[in-house]
């Protein structure tokens, strides 16, 4: 019996239900090719709700936006726009889309970490909000609405926030320290950018901490006071995404895990990484150093749970950050994206090959490449399933890696170790199970000329209680 740690993921009824229909998936991918990145779109109405809930527990005015750059499928943006939520666009093919599909430009948001003029053109044209991040966009905005004789309406992404008297760093952003006397000079004392119409702030952070969100709201509010009194109101206040989610059914194996991972490291039990990779731990001189590199798969506190968290936060004052937003009229705004879409995506692809290397470890080689499930994580720690096309008469329990193909050495699906009741044939299949935000597209890309991936919409309509290959339709052709 493998001592190798599992990662149980949290599945929906439609991932069982699809991983029960062998000859409908094996039909998609004869269609299709390998890999396939089936959405089932109904979990976004609980993931939605969950944040809803909250914010009108705490009787604000708010506004939801879905982080686009999380899936690039139009399924899931109609699927938002249904729920009432915005759009936070991140490129001009991305708003544009958005446009095309009929969402009104009030809806959505431009956020893109570069705006270029042909972005910011069409942003101004259709009266769509944009968060600046620094002078030069000002000046480039300023430029196109000038020209267009049309105010812009804008908001101020701020970084640079203080807590517990340390100094968060941001690559995006005004400073906290700098923004004041840039809108005093700027546009309180110049009509340098009298185009550009103040809407509000926004700040981006990275990590997951529900005290440096607090933190960085506290702040935002304060400045808004301070930028009252010099007569411009704030209406809004956006604090953005990286509200995290539960993607593990066991906290217990979640640290497990942890464990055997350092003991790995440290040499102290076999590797349960390919290459032994530490996934950001490292053992120098028979110490342990460093912390994952992953996201954290298992979380207590979650989705709505992690919003109430931080809105109902004091910090040096008797009210929480609800009843301060509600006393200064500011609207709550944030931009989930991998968090709206738990629950929603699988990705499917074909085995091509078994073999052992000459550690003596089995390689399965599947019909993808680890772009098309690849985001800024070390590694994607849940345990995949594995669809054999026949029936297993016994179980011979094996260990495997996953790869890819990309010719790269380092084209290892996933980094982990997986313990599998029997060695995969060529043609089953492995199912990765929520991988719909920040996996399937993030990162994806084409080189050996092979194609992206199909993303099919499942709209889980049935003919006399039967699934058949009619029911998913190809995202392009929405």
């Amino acid at each position: 019996m493998s001592t190798l740690p599992t990662l149980t993921p949290i599945t929906s009824a439609w991932m069982q239900e699809l991983m029960e229909e062998k000859t409908v998936l094996n039909e998609l991918l004869a269609k299709h090719g390998s890999p396939i990145n089936i959405h089932q779109t109904d979990a976004m109405a609980y993931n939605f709700n969950s944040y809803r809930k909250v914010f009108e527990e705490f009787g604000l005015k708010y506004k939801i936006f879905f982080a686009r750059k999380a899936n690039k499928t139009k399924g899931v943006v109609q699927k938002a726009h249904a729920l009432g939520m915005g759009i936070d666009t991140a490129s001009y093919q991305e708003y544009a889309q958005c446009l095309d599909m009929g969402i009104p430009p009030s809806d959505l948001i431009v956020t893109a970490a570069v705006k270029n003029r042909k972005l910011v053109e069409k942003a101004i044209q259709n009266g769509s909000l944009l968060i600046l991040d620094n002078e030069d966009e000002c000046a480039l905005v300023q430029a196109v609405a000038s020209a267009q004789d049309k105010k812009a309406k804008i908001g101020f992404r701020v970084s640079g926030f203080f807590v517990n008297e340390k100094k968060l760093y941001s690559r995006f952003g005004f400073d906290l320290l700098d923004i004041d006397d840039f809108i005093s000079a700027n546009f309180l004392g110049s009509e340098k950018f009298n185009y550009l119409e103040y809407k509000g702030l926004h700040f981006h952070l990275n990590g997951y901490s529900i005290e440096e969100r607090s933190y960085a709201l506290t702040q935002c509010l304060a400045f808004s006071q301070l930028l009252s009194k010099k007569g411009m109101k704030t209406e809004f206040i956006d604090i953005g995404g990286g509200i995290l989610m539960n993607y593990l059914k066991y906290e217990t194996e979640w640290e497990y895990f942890h464990q055997q991972l350092r003991k790995a490291v440290s040499r102290k039990v076999d590797p349960i990484t390919y290459g032994n990779q530490g996934l950001g731990f490292e053992a120098v001189n028979g110490d342990l150093h460093g912390e994952l590199k992953t996201y954290p798969f298992w979380n207590a506190v979650s989705k709505g749970d992690f919003l109430r968290e931080i809105l109902s936060y004091k910090i040096h004052s008797s009210e929480n950050l609800a009843e301060v937003s509600n006393n200064l009229s500011i609207e709550i705004r944030m931009e989930p994206g991998r968090s709206m879409l738990d629950q929603v995506g699988v990705t499917v692809a074909k085995v091509a090959f078994r073999k052992q290397d000459s550690t003596g470890d089995w390689l399965v080689g599947l019909e993808m490449n680890m772009t098309q499930m690849l985001s800024g994580s070390a590694d994607f720690l849940l345990d995949p399933f594995v669809l054999y096309q026949e029936e297993q008469s016994e179980e011979q329990p094996v260990e495997v890696y996953f790869t890819g193909a990309y010719c790269l050495e380092r084209d290892i699906l996933l980094k982990r170790k997986i313990a599998l009741p029997n060695l995969p044939q060529v043609g089953d299949l492995v199912i990765f199970v929520n991988t719909a935000g920040y996996m399937m597209h993030f990162f994806e890309s084409s080189a050996h000329l092979f194609p992206l991936a199909t993303n099919l919409i499942w709209n889980r309509s049935t003919e006399n209680g039967r699934i058949n290959s009619a029911h998913f339709q190809n995202d392009e052709n929405l």
